[in-house]
Protein backbone atom coordinates (compact mmCIF):
# COMPACT_ATOMS: atom_id res chain seq x y z
CA UNK A 1 0.00 0.00 0.00
CA UNK A 2 2.77 2.25 0.96
CA UNK A 3 4.14 1.77 -2.78
CA UNK A 4 0.93 2.46 -4.46
CA UNK A 5 0.20 5.57 -2.14
CA UNK A 6 3.52 7.03 -3.29
CA UNK A 7 2.43 6.43 -7.15
CA UNK A 8 -0.22 8.08 -6.30
CA UNK A 9 1.58 11.16 -5.28
CA UNK A 10 3.78 11.13 -7.84
CA UNK A 11 1.19 11.38 -10.23
CA UNK A 12 -0.48 13.54 -8.64
CA UNK A 13 2.85 15.73 -8.60
CA UNK A 14 3.74 15.37 -12.56
CA UNK A 15 0.02 16.35 -13.39
CA UNK A 16 0.37 19.15 -11.29
CA UNK A 17 3.88 19.72 -12.96
CA UNK A 18 2.40 19.40 -16.71
CA UNK A 19 0.48 22.16 -15.83
CA UNK A 20 3.13 24.49 -16.36
CA UNK A 21 4.03 23.52 -19.79
CA UNK A 22 1.37 25.48 -21.22
CA UNK A 23 2.56 27.07 -24.90
CA UNK A 24 0.43 30.31 -25.07
CA UNK A 25 -2.23 31.24 -27.56
CA UNK A 26 -2.30 34.41 -28.95
CA UNK A 27 -5.38 36.58 -28.16
CA UNK A 28 -6.11 40.35 -29.34
CA UNK A 29 -9.33 42.14 -30.29
CA UNK A 30 -10.33 41.51 -33.82
CA UNK A 31 -9.10 43.41 -36.68
CA UNK A 32 -11.02 43.55 -39.61
CA UNK A 33 -13.74 41.09 -38.52
CA UNK A 34 -16.67 40.46 -41.44
CA UNK A 35 -19.18 42.87 -42.08
CA UNK A 36 -22.49 41.14 -41.75
CA UNK A 37 -26.31 41.52 -40.20
CA UNK A 38 -26.68 41.20 -36.52
CA UNK A 39 -27.88 37.87 -37.19
CA UNK A 40 -25.16 36.66 -38.79
CA UNK A 41 -22.98 38.09 -36.84
CA UNK A 42 -24.25 36.34 -33.67
CA UNK A 43 -24.32 33.03 -35.31
CA UNK A 44 -20.21 33.17 -36.01
CA UNK A 45 -19.74 34.60 -32.74
CA UNK A 46 -21.77 31.99 -30.49
CA UNK A 47 -20.81 29.12 -32.49
CA UNK A 48 -17.24 29.72 -34.77
CA UNK A 49 -15.23 32.32 -32.81
CA UNK A 50 -13.85 29.94 -30.07
CA UNK A 51 -11.57 28.47 -32.63
CA UNK A 52 -12.15 30.70 -35.82
CA UNK A 53 -11.05 34.48 -34.27
CA UNK A 54 -8.02 35.87 -32.74
CA UNK A 55 -10.12 36.13 -29.68
CA UNK A 56 -8.98 33.51 -26.81
CA UNK A 57 -12.22 31.80 -25.56
CA UNK A 58 -11.52 28.48 -23.11
CA UNK A 59 -13.52 26.25 -21.05
CA UNK A 60 -12.36 25.82 -17.75
CA UNK A 61 -11.97 21.88 -18.57
CA UNK A 62 -9.80 23.31 -21.96
CA UNK A 63 -7.06 24.51 -20.10
CA UNK A 64 -6.23 21.30 -17.85
CA UNK A 65 -3.03 19.81 -19.59
CA UNK A 66 -2.81 17.24 -21.66
CA UNK A 67 -6.18 18.16 -23.21
CA UNK A 68 -5.14 22.10 -23.59
CA UNK A 69 -2.42 20.96 -25.63
CA UNK A 70 -4.37 19.48 -28.54
CA UNK A 71 -7.03 22.72 -28.36
CA UNK A 72 -3.92 24.86 -28.69
CA UNK A 73 -3.46 22.85 -31.83
CA UNK A 74 -6.89 22.57 -32.97
CA UNK A 75 -7.49 26.63 -32.24
CA UNK A 76 -4.01 27.63 -34.30
CA UNK A 77 -5.06 24.94 -37.20
CA UNK A 78 -8.40 26.46 -37.12
CA UNK A 79 -7.28 29.86 -37.87
CA UNK A 80 -4.72 29.33 -40.14
CA UNK A 81 -7.73 28.03 -42.40
CA UNK A 82 -10.59 31.09 -41.70
CA UNK A 83 -10.30 33.40 -38.89
CA UNK A 84 -13.04 35.64 -38.24
CA UNK A 85 -11.20 38.52 -36.68
CA UNK A 86 -9.68 39.05 -39.83
CA UNK A 87 -11.76 38.25 -42.68
CA UNK A 88 -13.26 41.88 -42.76
CA UNK A 89 -9.73 42.42 -44.57
CA UNK A 90 -10.00 40.85 -47.85
CA UNK A 91 -11.99 41.56 -50.50
CA UNK A 92 -15.71 41.30 -50.58
CA UNK A 93 -15.96 38.32 -52.90
CA UNK A 94 -13.48 36.32 -51.08
CA UNK A 95 -15.24 36.95 -47.68
CA UNK A 96 -18.37 36.01 -49.38
CA UNK A 97 -16.35 32.80 -50.86
CA UNK A 98 -15.37 32.28 -47.23
CA UNK A 99 -19.37 31.92 -45.57
CA UNK A 100 -19.82 29.61 -48.35
CA UNK A 101 -17.08 27.23 -47.37
CA UNK A 102 -17.95 27.55 -44.03
CA UNK A 103 -21.62 26.43 -44.52
CA UNK A 104 -21.13 23.88 -46.84
CA UNK A 105 -18.65 22.32 -43.91
CA UNK A 106 -21.34 22.88 -41.58
CA UNK A 107 -24.03 21.29 -44.06
CA UNK A 108 -22.32 18.35 -44.36
CA UNK A 109 -21.45 18.02 -40.70
CA UNK A 110 -17.43 18.84 -40.75
CA UNK A 111 -17.72 21.59 -38.80
CA UNK A 112 -17.71 22.64 -35.64
CA UNK A 113 -15.78 19.42 -35.32
CA UNK A 114 -18.08 16.61 -33.86
CA UNK A 115 -15.42 15.72 -31.04
CA UNK A 116 -15.58 19.77 -30.47
CA UNK A 117 -19.30 19.31 -30.36
CA UNK A 118 -19.43 16.93 -27.86
CA UNK A 119 -17.68 18.66 -25.07
CA UNK A 120 -19.48 21.53 -26.32
CA UNK A 121 -22.90 21.11 -27.30
CA UNK A 122 -23.84 25.05 -27.15
CA UNK A 123 -21.20 25.61 -30.25
CA UNK A 124 -24.10 23.12 -32.71
CA UNK A 125 -25.29 25.41 -35.05
CA UNK A 126 -28.88 24.73 -35.55
CA UNK A 127 -30.81 23.91 -38.63
CA UNK A 128 -32.52 27.64 -37.76
CA UNK A 129 -28.86 29.20 -37.50
CA UNK A 130 -28.06 27.88 -40.85
CA UNK A 131 -30.96 28.60 -42.42
CA UNK A 132 -30.14 32.35 -41.42
CA UNK A 133 -26.73 31.72 -43.06
CA UNK A 134 -28.00 30.44 -46.09
CA UNK A 135 -30.59 33.13 -46.35
CA UNK A 136 -28.35 36.15 -46.02
CA UNK A 137 -25.78 34.21 -48.99
CA UNK A 138 -28.26 34.47 -51.42
CA UNK A 139 -27.06 32.82 -54.23
CA UNK A 140 -29.14 32.81 -56.96
CA UNK A 141 -29.16 36.95 -57.29
CA UNK A 142 -29.28 37.68 -60.66
CA UNK A 143 -25.97 38.58 -62.51
CA UNK A 144 -25.42 41.47 -64.87
CA UNK A 145 -24.47 40.77 -68.00
CA UNK A 146 -20.47 40.30 -68.29
CA UNK A 147 -17.85 42.49 -70.56
CA UNK A 148 -17.01 40.25 -74.27
CA UNK A 149 -14.33 37.93 -74.63
CA UNK A 150 -11.13 39.26 -74.75
CA UNK A 151 -8.63 37.77 -77.93
CA UNK A 152 -5.40 36.70 -76.41
CA UNK A 153 -2.43 34.36 -77.50
CA UNK A 154 -2.98 30.53 -76.27
CA UNK A 155 -0.07 29.13 -74.11
CA UNK A 156 1.75 26.47 -75.38
CA UNK A 157 0.77 24.02 -72.86
CA UNK A 158 3.60 21.94 -73.04
CA UNK A 159 5.09 24.77 -71.13
CA UNK A 160 3.15 25.07 -68.44
CA UNK A 161 4.54 25.35 -65.27
CA UNK A 162 3.77 22.54 -62.14
CA UNK A 163 1.90 23.27 -59.15
CA UNK A 164 4.45 23.98 -56.55
CA UNK A 165 3.69 20.60 -55.20
CA UNK A 166 5.26 18.92 -58.42
CA UNK A 167 1.94 17.87 -59.84
CA UNK A 168 2.27 18.56 -63.68
CA UNK A 169 0.05 20.09 -65.70
CA UNK A 170 -2.06 17.53 -68.19
CA UNK A 171 -2.11 19.27 -71.79
CA UNK A 172 -4.53 16.80 -72.62
CA UNK A 173 -7.38 18.21 -70.09
CA UNK A 174 -9.94 19.55 -72.43
CA UNK A 175 -10.13 16.43 -74.84
CA UNK A 176 -11.28 14.36 -71.62
CA UNK A 177 -14.98 13.12 -71.50
CA UNK A 178 -17.65 14.82 -68.98
CA UNK A 179 -18.23 13.98 -65.42
CA UNK A 180 -20.49 16.32 -64.66
CA UNK A 181 -21.05 19.93 -64.58
CA UNK A 182 -22.40 22.16 -62.01
CA UNK A 183 -23.96 26.09 -61.92
CA UNK A 184 -22.24 27.61 -59.07
CA UNK A 185 -24.11 30.50 -57.90
CA UNK A 186 -22.11 31.36 -54.99
CA UNK A 187 -19.24 32.56 -57.02
CA UNK A 188 -21.22 32.89 -60.29
CA UNK A 189 -19.24 30.47 -62.53
CA UNK A 190 -19.87 27.07 -65.06
CA UNK A 191 -17.59 24.13 -64.56
CA UNK A 192 -17.43 20.89 -66.44
CA UNK A 193 -15.55 18.27 -64.38
CA UNK A 194 -13.65 15.47 -66.78
CA UNK A 195 -12.52 12.69 -66.35
CA UNK A 196 -9.27 10.76 -68.07
CA UNK A 197 -10.51 7.35 -69.75
CA UNK A 198 -9.62 5.89 -65.95
CA UNK A 199 -11.91 8.25 -64.76
CA UNK A 200 -14.65 8.01 -67.43
CA UNK A 201 -14.73 4.52 -67.10
CA UNK A 202 -14.62 4.05 -63.63
CA UNK A 203 -17.53 6.33 -62.98
CA UNK A 204 -19.51 4.50 -65.86
CA UNK A 205 -19.11 1.31 -63.92
CA UNK A 206 -19.51 2.84 -60.20
CA UNK A 207 -16.14 1.89 -59.57
CA UNK A 208 -15.84 4.87 -57.44
CA UNK A 209 -15.43 3.93 -53.79
CA UNK A 210 -12.96 4.47 -53.85
CA UNK A 211 -11.62 5.56 -57.33
CA UNK A 212 -8.75 3.32 -59.17
CA UNK A 213 -5.48 4.72 -59.56
CA UNK A 214 -4.43 6.89 -62.10
CA UNK A 215 -8.08 8.69 -62.68
CA UNK A 216 -7.33 12.25 -63.86
CA UNK A 217 -10.29 14.78 -63.30
CA UNK A 218 -10.22 18.28 -64.93
CA UNK A 219 -12.50 20.78 -63.48
CA UNK A 220 -12.95 23.94 -65.52
CA UNK A 221 -14.24 27.02 -64.49
CA UNK A 222 -15.88 30.36 -66.55
CA UNK A 223 -17.28 32.98 -65.80
CA UNK A 224 -21.01 33.49 -66.06
CA UNK A 225 -22.40 36.10 -68.26
CA UNK A 226 -25.97 36.58 -69.40
CA UNK A 227 -26.26 36.35 -73.57
CA UNK A 228 -29.26 38.89 -75.54
CA UNK A 229 -31.26 35.92 -75.39
CA UNK A 230 -31.88 35.87 -71.34
CA UNK A 231 -29.72 32.79 -71.54
CA UNK A 232 -26.33 32.46 -68.85
CA UNK A 233 -24.08 31.05 -70.79
CA UNK A 234 -19.62 30.58 -70.16
CA UNK A 235 -18.11 33.64 -70.13
CA UNK A 236 -13.90 34.33 -69.23
CA UNK A 237 -12.60 31.32 -68.46
CA UNK A 238 -11.24 31.27 -64.59
CA UNK A 239 -9.18 27.90 -63.74
CA UNK A 240 -8.62 24.26 -64.35
CA UNK A 241 -7.86 22.34 -61.35
CA UNK A 242 -6.83 18.70 -61.63
CA UNK A 243 -7.28 16.03 -59.27
CA UNK A 244 -5.02 12.77 -60.07
CA UNK A 245 -5.72 9.63 -58.07
CA UNK A 246 -2.37 7.74 -56.46
CA UNK A 247 -3.58 6.23 -53.59
CA UNK A 248 0.23 5.31 -52.30
CA UNK A 249 1.90 8.18 -54.49
CA UNK A 250 -0.35 10.93 -52.51
CA UNK A 251 -0.91 9.02 -49.16
CA UNK A 252 0.18 12.62 -47.55
CA UNK A 253 -2.63 14.07 -49.20
CA UNK A 254 -5.79 11.90 -48.61
CA UNK A 255 -4.65 9.54 -52.19
CA UNK A 256 -5.01 12.51 -54.55
CA UNK A 257 -2.39 14.79 -56.20
CA UNK A 258 -4.06 18.36 -56.43
CA UNK A 259 -3.35 21.59 -58.85
CA UNK A 260 -5.07 25.00 -60.10
CA UNK A 261 -4.25 26.96 -62.46
CA UNK A 262 -5.33 30.42 -63.09
CA UNK A 263 -6.15 32.73 -65.79
CA UNK A 264 -5.69 32.44 -70.11
CA UNK A 265 -1.71 32.15 -68.96
CA UNK A 266 -2.39 28.66 -67.00
CA UNK A 267 -0.45 30.28 -64.18
CA UNK A 268 0.31 27.75 -61.01
CA UNK A 269 -2.28 29.05 -57.85
CA UNK A 270 0.21 28.38 -55.27
CA UNK A 271 3.33 30.29 -53.96
CA UNK A 272 3.84 27.40 -51.86
CA UNK A 273 3.47 23.14 -51.62
CA UNK A 274 1.50 23.86 -48.66
CA UNK A 275 -1.31 25.48 -50.74
CA UNK A 276 -2.52 21.56 -51.23
CA UNK A 277 -3.63 22.05 -47.52
CA UNK A 278 -6.66 24.29 -48.72
CA UNK A 279 -7.60 21.59 -51.10
CA UNK A 280 -7.71 18.86 -48.80
CA UNK A 281 -9.22 20.64 -46.18
CA UNK A 282 -12.05 21.94 -48.19
CA UNK A 283 -12.73 18.30 -49.85
CA UNK A 284 -12.32 16.91 -46.18
CA UNK A 285 -16.17 16.69 -45.59
CA UNK A 286 -16.48 14.67 -48.82
CA UNK A 287 -14.18 11.88 -47.56
CA UNK A 288 -16.58 9.26 -47.34
CA UNK A 289 -16.79 10.11 -51.16
CA UNK A 290 -13.05 9.58 -51.75
CA UNK A 291 -12.44 13.42 -51.51
CA UNK A 292 -14.75 13.71 -54.71
CA UNK A 293 -17.48 16.25 -54.50
CA UNK A 294 -19.21 15.65 -57.92
CA UNK A 295 -21.52 13.24 -58.39
CA UNK A 296 -20.90 11.41 -61.92
CA UNK A 297 -23.94 11.26 -64.45
CA UNK A 298 -23.85 7.49 -64.63
CA UNK A 299 -26.38 4.93 -64.68
CA UNK A 300 -24.21 2.75 -62.51
CA UNK A 301 -25.36 2.77 -58.74
CA UNK A 302 -22.04 3.46 -56.31
CA UNK A 303 -21.89 2.05 -53.18
CA UNK A 304 -23.53 5.18 -51.15
CA UNK A 305 -26.36 7.49 -51.60
CA UNK A 306 -25.94 10.56 -53.64
CA UNK A 307 -22.51 8.98 -54.60
CA UNK A 308 -23.42 8.89 -58.54
CA UNK A 309 -26.01 11.35 -60.06
CA UNK A 310 -28.69 8.44 -61.93
CA UNK A 311 -31.00 10.42 -62.83
CA UNK A 312 -29.66 12.75 -65.30
CA UNK A 313 -28.01 9.42 -67.41
CA UNK A 314 -31.49 8.35 -67.89
CA UNK A 315 -31.06 8.39 -71.63
CA UNK A 316 -33.21 5.29 -73.38
CA UNK A 317 -30.72 3.31 -75.66
CA UNK A 318 -33.26 4.26 -78.72
CA UNK A 319 -31.82 7.48 -78.84
CA UNK A 320 -30.14 7.25 -82.65
CA UNK A 321 -26.95 8.02 -80.77
CA UNK A 322 -26.01 8.13 -76.88
CA UNK A 323 -24.54 11.27 -76.57
CA UNK A 324 -23.10 11.19 -73.01
CA UNK A 325 -19.97 9.34 -74.23
CA UNK A 326 -18.82 12.74 -76.42
CA UNK A 327 -16.93 15.60 -76.15
CA UNK A 328 -18.87 18.23 -74.64
CA UNK A 329 -18.39 21.66 -76.50
CA UNK A 330 -20.39 24.26 -73.99
CA UNK A 331 -23.34 24.62 -71.75
CA UNK A 332 -26.10 27.20 -70.95
CA UNK A 333 -28.23 27.76 -68.14
CA UNK A 334 -32.15 28.67 -68.59
CA UNK A 335 -33.24 30.87 -65.34
CA UNK A 336 -36.74 30.93 -66.27
CA UNK A 337 -36.94 27.32 -66.23
CA UNK A 338 -34.49 26.37 -64.30
CA UNK A 339 -32.81 24.01 -66.75
CA UNK A 340 -29.10 23.38 -67.87
CA UNK A 341 -28.10 22.24 -71.37
CA UNK A 342 -25.10 20.69 -72.54
CA UNK A 343 -23.89 20.52 -75.61
CA UNK A 344 -21.87 17.65 -77.60
CA UNK A 345 -20.43 16.65 -80.42
CA UNK A 346 -19.64 13.64 -82.16
CA UNK A 347 -15.81 13.04 -83.35
CA UNK A 348 -16.44 14.41 -86.75
CA UNK A 349 -17.57 17.86 -85.12
CA UNK A 350 -14.67 17.88 -82.60
CA UNK A 351 -12.42 18.47 -85.73
CA UNK A 352 -13.93 21.54 -86.36
CA UNK A 353 -12.59 23.07 -82.62
CA UNK A 354 -9.87 23.79 -81.55
CA UNK A 355 -8.90 21.74 -78.63
CA UNK A 356 -7.51 25.30 -76.94
CA UNK A 357 -7.65 29.06 -77.62
CA UNK A 358 -10.99 29.01 -78.62
CA UNK A 359 -11.69 32.86 -78.90
CA UNK A 360 -13.61 33.32 -82.01
CA UNK A 361 -16.50 35.85 -83.08
CA UNK A 362 -17.84 33.00 -84.71
CA UNK A 363 -19.11 29.72 -84.68
CA UNK A 364 -17.63 26.66 -85.66
CA UNK A 365 -18.08 25.44 -89.47
CA UNK A 366 -18.86 21.56 -88.68
CA UNK A 367 -17.99 19.61 -91.77
CA UNK A 368 -19.95 16.67 -92.94
CA UNK A 369 -21.01 13.82 -90.87
CA UNK A 370 -21.22 16.01 -87.83
CA UNK A 371 -23.69 15.56 -85.25
CA UNK A 372 -24.83 17.56 -82.63
CA UNK A 373 -26.11 16.86 -79.25
CA UNK A 374 -28.02 19.24 -77.16
CA UNK A 375 -29.42 17.48 -73.77
CA UNK A 376 -31.37 19.56 -71.35
CA UNK A 377 -31.93 18.31 -67.65
CA UNK A 378 -33.75 20.29 -65.36
CA UNK A 379 -31.97 21.40 -62.48
CA UNK A 380 -31.30 20.56 -58.44
CA UNK A 381 -29.98 21.31 -55.37
CA UNK A 382 -26.14 20.03 -55.28
CA UNK A 383 -26.26 17.98 -52.22
CA UNK A 384 -22.35 18.48 -51.48
CA UNK A 385 -22.28 22.05 -51.74
CA UNK A 386 -24.80 24.75 -50.91
CA UNK A 387 -25.09 27.57 -54.19
CA UNK A 388 -24.49 25.17 -56.50
CA UNK A 389 -27.38 23.14 -58.96
CA UNK A 390 -26.57 20.10 -60.49
CA UNK A 391 -28.40 18.00 -63.81
CA UNK A 392 -31.55 16.49 -62.74
CA UNK A 393 -33.78 14.13 -64.90
CA UNK A 394 -33.20 14.87 -68.72
CA UNK A 395 -36.08 16.91 -70.17
CA UNK A 396 -35.15 17.30 -73.75
CA UNK A 397 -32.32 15.58 -76.49
CA UNK A 398 -32.33 18.01 -79.70
CA UNK A 399 -29.75 16.50 -82.21
CA UNK A 400 -28.42 18.41 -85.56
CA UNK A 401 -27.04 15.75 -88.02
CA UNK A 402 -24.87 18.14 -91.26
CA UNK A 403 -25.05 16.64 -94.30
CA UNK A 404 -23.62 19.51 -96.20
CA UNK A 405 -22.48 22.56 -94.12
CA UNK A 406 -23.74 25.07 -96.56
CA UNK A 407 -27.33 24.05 -95.26
CA UNK A 408 -29.02 23.25 -92.36
CA UNK A 409 -28.83 20.43 -90.53
CA UNK A 410 -31.45 17.64 -90.13
CA UNK A 411 -33.47 18.30 -86.57
CA UNK A 412 -34.49 15.63 -84.56
CA UNK A 413 -36.36 16.53 -81.09
CA UNK A 414 -36.92 13.89 -78.57
CA UNK A 415 -38.94 14.78 -75.29
CA UNK A 416 -39.67 14.02 -71.70
CA UNK A 417 -41.35 12.04 -70.10
CA UNK A 418 -39.90 8.66 -71.82
CA UNK A 419 -37.75 11.05 -74.22
CA UNK A 420 -39.81 9.79 -77.29
CA UNK A 421 -39.33 11.33 -80.68
CA UNK A 422 -41.45 14.67 -81.24
CA UNK A 423 -42.58 15.59 -84.76
CA UNK A 424 -44.82 18.42 -83.29
CA UNK A 425 -42.00 21.15 -84.20
CA UNK A 426 -41.72 20.88 -87.42
CA UNK A 427 -42.55 24.05 -87.97
CA UNK A 428 -39.11 25.32 -86.12
CA UNK A 429 -36.81 22.95 -86.77
CA UNK A 430 -35.26 24.77 -89.12
CA UNK A 431 -34.55 27.93 -86.79
CA UNK A 432 -33.78 25.10 -83.62
CA UNK A 433 -30.90 23.69 -85.87
CA UNK A 434 -29.51 27.05 -86.33
CA UNK A 435 -29.62 27.94 -83.02
CA UNK A 436 -27.53 24.80 -82.14
CA UNK A 437 -24.99 25.15 -84.85
CA UNK A 438 -24.17 28.06 -83.69
CA UNK A 439 -23.42 27.99 -79.94
CA UNK A 440 -20.02 29.37 -79.21
CA UNK A 441 -18.03 26.97 -77.56
CA UNK A 442 -16.30 27.89 -74.10
CA UNK A 443 -13.39 29.41 -74.22
CA UNK A 444 -10.09 27.23 -73.48
CA UNK A 445 -6.24 28.69 -72.94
Amino acid sequence: MKTFGKLIVAGVLAFAALQFLRPGIPAKPDSAPLQAPPEVLRILDEDCYSCHSDQKRLSWFDQIVPAYWFVRQDILNARSHLNFSTLGSKPAAAQKATLFEAVNMIQLGAMPLPQFIQIHPDAKVTHVELATLKAYLAPWKPKPPAAPLASFTPVALDKVQPEFNGIPFDPAFAGWKLISTTDRGDNHTFRFILGNEIAYQAAQSGNISPWPDGSRLAKIAWQQETAPNGLIQPGKFVQVELMEKGAGQFKQTEGWGWGRWRGLDLKPYGSSAQFVTECTTCHLPVRGNDYVYTLPISAAHAAQQEQANNRAAALPSNLPYQPLAWRPITMFVDPESRSTAILFGNQVAESALAIHGTASANPPQYPAGSVLALVTWAQRDDPHWFGARIPDAPLSVEFVQIANPSQPGTYRRFTSPALAEDHSQASTAAQRSAFVEALMPAQLP
